[in-house]
């Protein structure tokens, strides 16, 4: 069965949904087509549950489970389950994480991401058009093409939405993430952009990524223009247009990370861009 995601979506940190599943119903009736868990959901997925049964329309995905961190036999007997509970209702993203992080958490050897990936993806018992990758090299977004339903990109932009589409041809599903700011003042709104930005700008893989699409090595220390590009900050109508340039270079679905001082969830902010959805 394809999941139908809808033109917008919602992207939060998964540790912050477990209260929250009354949430998880307003978005739906706000007109969401989908809400993503990041922060490595793992373990029995219990909380793709919960917010599943608050619903009864809204997708639920992961972007993304780490495969470092759970085998893909749990994750496969935790699919098995949602989907008979939910069909046609969740997404199983997966990635590779960074190495920066996966060593302390994990205290594995992060070798050979691509390859591990590869070997995931041949052990789990998931059917292909239910699963989605973390994609944001050209080889991995390749792959997420050729052995699931598609690519989840964290933290690009819209050249790298058409460089992506481009990779993919025209079934697979593109799905970019998007860090939103509904700040009209430049100033703050780029001092809360660059503080979510803080802990990536020291990950390669987003780094080297960036450089790729062009950006200097003085804009991959967190210059305004890479801010600026990476992060949508304004009014409604500012994530509006951004959303349609995903939507133009390919994208399919775009996900929307709304930026707190707190690192907390927004409903009011999720009101205001409700009308995105229609």
């Amino acid at each position: 069965m394809t999941v139908e995601l809808g033109r917008v979506g919602i992207w939060s940190m998964s540790h912050l949904w477990p209260d929250r599943a009354e949430l998880a119903a307003e978005l739906e009736e706000l007109g969401y087509g989908a809400l993503w868990l990041g922060g490595s959901p793992g373990g029995d997925l219990g909380i793709v549950d919960t917010l599943l049964d608050a619903t009864s329309t809204l997708v639920v995905g992961t972007s993304i489970v780490n495969i470092w961190s759970d085998d893909p036999a749990p994750i496969a007997t935790a699919f098995d389950r949602i989907t008979t509970r939910a069909p046609g209702r969740f997404v199983l993203g997966l990635g590779s994480g960074h190495k920066e992080m996966v060593e302390p958490l994990t205290g594995k050897t992060y070798v050979r991401p691509y390859s591990k990936l590869g070997e995931y993806l041949d052990q789990l018992a998931v059917p292909a058009e239910s699963v989605a990758l973390a994609a944001l090299g050209p080889k991995t977004v390749r792959l997420a093409g050729e052995r699931t339903r598609g690519a989840l990109p964290y933290l690009v932009t819209p050249e790298h939405t058409a460089q992506a589409r481009e990779i993919l041809g025209a079934g697979p599903l593109l799905a970019p993430e998007q860090h939103v700011v509904l700040e009209t003042d430049p100033t703050r709104a780029r001092e809360l952009a660059r503080d979510a930005l803080s802990l990536y700008l020291g990950l390669p893989n987003y780094v080297n990524t960036w450089r790729r699409l062009g950006f200097s090595e003085d804009d991959v220390k967190g210059s305004d223009r890479l801010v600026d590009a990476l992060v949508v900050w304004g009014d409604e109508e500012a994530v509006r247009a951004r959303v349609a340039e995903h939507l133009a270079a390919g994208a399919d679905h775009v996900a929307l990370q709304v930026v707190t001082a707190d690192g907390t969830l927004d409903p009011a902010a999720y009101r205001r861009l409700a009308e995105l959805n229609d």
